[in-house]
């Protein structure tokens, strides 16, 4: 019975989410009303007491309540009932600051090229740095936080739409609308030893070195081989009764 009614609590919380509000938890649906639910399973991770939900619970929603509200697509999801989720308007009364997390390795590039989108058909904006940072964490721990000057990004007729209270989306920001932290200092390559390294003579296999002495010098080199054949031992002689 407990596990039952943890599954409707469950079950009501996405009907709030799928359905309402969406953007309060920095999410974002596409065309057709779909979120994916890798994402929506991230943002209910960071919710106390939902650490635990995982893909499964959500199959078990769908076969164990009767008229759940939401449906199961592939790895999307959806609300059933979508007439109150807030819709993508053009954005009028737009805050001067929003923001937005980068990779931190894409950090450099963004700088220079400016934010294109990364997952979603928008760049998905915040007035909140809290919720952009809570969204940026989604996709890279160590996200970088940018701050988007709106008026420079008008000048350069860049097109806002709303996505609920606090969610924006634009199709691109140029480098020159954002601010961030200073770019990490480029290490310059350590050198090794304290000088230069004397190059290591190296034989290569199957050589063989000449004796300079003995080609320069025949008699002498003679005189080596004569003083090897004395070493080696002397035939013996046979004794008398083998002869």
């Amino acid at each position: 019975m407990a596990h039952q009614k943890s599954a409707k609590r469950l079950a009501k919380l996405l009907d709030y989410i799928l359905g309402r509000r969406p953007d309060e938890f920095g999410l974002v649906t596409d065309s057709d009303g779909f979120f994916k639910i890798k994402e929506l399973l991230k943002a209910l991770s960071e919710e106390e007491g939902l650490t635990y939900v995982r893909r499964a619970h959500l199959d078990e929603i769908l076969i164990t309540l009767p008229d759940p509200s939401f449906e199961i697509a592939g790895n999307s999801i959806r609300a059933k009932y979508r007439q109150h989720l807030p819709a993508h308007t053009y954005a009028v009364d737009l805050p001067k600051l929003l923001y937005h997390c980068v990779r931190q390795k894409a950090y450099p590039h963004v700088c220079t090229k400016g934010v294109y989108p990364t997952g979603y058909a928008s760049v998905i904006l915040s007035s909140n740095p809290n919720l952009a940072q809570r969204m940026g964490r989604r996709i890279d721990r160590s996200a970088v936080l940018l701050t988007v000057q709106v008026q420079h990004c008008l000048n350069k007729e860049v097109v806002f739409y709303k996505a609920g209270e606090a969610l924006f989306l634009a199709d691109f920001i140029p480098p020159d609308c954002f601010s961030g932290p200073p770019l990490p200092k480029e290490k310059p390559d350590s050198v090794k030893g304290d000088g230069p390294q004397k190059p290591v003579k190296r034989t290569p296999a199957g050589s063989f070195f000449i004796d300079l002495e003995e080609k320069m010098n025949p008699k002498k080199g003679g005189e080596k081989q004569n003083k090897k054949m004395k070493k080696q031992k002397k035939r013996r002689e046979p004794p008398p009764w083998r002869r």
